[in-house]
């Protein structure tokens, strides 16, 4: 498979593109790739766009040849509302998510969350895991780029209405409903972990005051980092394309 790059401009057949600089640098450095290499771009909105190289220098060129529409998208709308956890743990739940099928990802911030972020440090993690999703795009066939929202404080998600035909489950370690009990939803599943010793009491209350329903994953009490993509699997396997 020819190598697929993020492209967030509008590309035309026949057109002359000048890869982004951290994408030429993947591609010269890292894939060593030269003129008249294939490789593929997308722009997040669907489809995908065959090419090949035509310079090898700091500014890489790439002329485009026949539009694809090529999806690999999920039935499912799958929102993760993952509560941070410790050290870059984060990174590998956001870029497994995308793999697995998430349309979206809310990053949040509990009263048990190991790690805490504000002000700038919080807008360059949130950089950071925008380009964790791209790069899990490309490596997994996705040519729609998956919804990052900004950091969010429980209280404040929670205080956003729920979606139509939302369904919405929270990960529980001590009891919950199971996903075979369930017929599959009507419309979007939103998926909420907790972080490592999960929420306390006040806002698994309020959780479940904003129709978040307690969902079992059976008798073994897994990580945080585990949890919600054990989860996502799980549910796509039942609901989604697996």
């Amino acid at each position: 498979m020819p190598p697929r790059f993020f492209c967030p401009m509008p590309l035309a057949r026949g057109q002359l593109i000048t890869l982004p600089p951290q994408a030429a640098h993947h591609a010269l450095r890292v894939l060593r790739l030269g003129s008249g290499d294939e490789l593929v771009l997308f722009d997040g909105s669907g489809g995908e766009w065959g090419g090949r190289l035509v310079g090898a220098g700091r500014a890489l060129q790439v002329e485009l040849g026949e539009w694809r529409e090529a999806e690999c998208e999920s039935g499912l709308q799958l929102t993760l509302v993952q509560a941070l956890p410790a050290a870059d743990k984060m990174d590998w739940v956001v870029q497994k998510a995308v793999e697995l099928g998430a349309t979206a990802i809310v990053p949040l911030q509990a009263q048990r969350s190991v790690v805490r972020l504000s002000g700038e440090r919080a807008e360059k993690r949130s950089l950071h895991w925008h380009q964790v999703v791209i790069s899990a795009c490309e490596q997994c066939g996705r040519n729609r780029v998956p919804a990052l929202s900004s950091l969010l404080d429980l209280p404040h998600y929670l205080a956003q209405p729920a979606g139509d035909n939302e369904t919405r489950f929270l990960l529980s370690p001590h009891q919950g409903v199971r996903l075979k009990a369930l017929a599959r939803p009507e419309g979007m599943v939103t998926l909420m972990v907790g972080p490592e010793g999960g929420f306390d009491p006040e806002e698994e209350r309020a959780a479940r005051s904003a129709g978040f329903q307690p969902l079992s994953l059976g008798p073994r009490v897994l990580r945080t980092e585990t949890a919600g993509l054990a989860a996502i699997a799980a549910i796509m396997a039942l609901w989604g394309d697996f």
